[in-house]
């Protein structure tokens, strides 16, 4: 399996729990087509809804995610809701958030600077490490990250959140938020 630096951990506990080799690439889907030509994959994805499989084409394929999920639907005879209930109880929940933080200039330099640094802490969080895959990813003690990357054409922070319980998205993402600004 191989997914992007920024796509849900929910990859992680899936490819763990089969005892699975998992790939973390930087964002673009190259990278990801790269591992399928090289027959190292049998799936791979990120999260801007791209996915592969072994003997398809190594691109991005947003219809054949949705053709998976529909035959997954019809051969186990459960909705998407009961599925995902179901592999959060055997694999933990996982609960991500992108938001796009446009950044003035100075804001920019300063920002620049700051993700050259290894933060110690997040919103009062401890960081117990940092993955420099792509951009700057903070993961955090309970599995919970943070991963910031900046636009290569615009002056934009793309920030990617990801909490392990559903009350902790919006206080993780206003601290993601807060630290790009602070």
């Amino acid at each position: 399996m191989a997914k992007s630096v920024a796509t849900t951990n929910l990859i992680n506990a899936v490819a763990e729990s089969y005892g699975v080799q998992l790939y973390e690439t930087p964002v673009g889907f190259k990278y990801i087509g790269e591992l399928i030509n090289q027959d190292k994959i049998a799936i791979g994805g990120e999260e801007s809804a791209g996915l592969t499989i072994r003997g398809h084409v190594p691109e991005k394929d947003g219809v054949i995610a949705g053709l998976l999920v529909a035959e997954m639907v019809a051969v186990r005879g459960k909705n998407l809701g009961t599925q995902l209930k179901e592999l959060f109880a055997r694999v933990g929940e996982f609960y991500p958030n992108r938001e796009n933080f446009r950044l003035t200039p100075e804001v920019k330099t300063k920002f620049v600077e700051k993700v050259k640094g290894d933060p110690t802490e997040i919103g009062g969080r401890k960081v117990t490490s940092v993955v420099r895959t792509d951009g700057l990813k903070l993961i955090l003690a309970d599995g919970s990250w943070v991963c910031y990357r900046l636009s290569g054409t615009e002056p934009v922070v793309r920030v990617y959140s990801e909490a392990r319980k559903a009350s902790d998205v919006e206080p993780l993402s206003e601290a993601a938020k807060a630290w790009v600004l602070e």
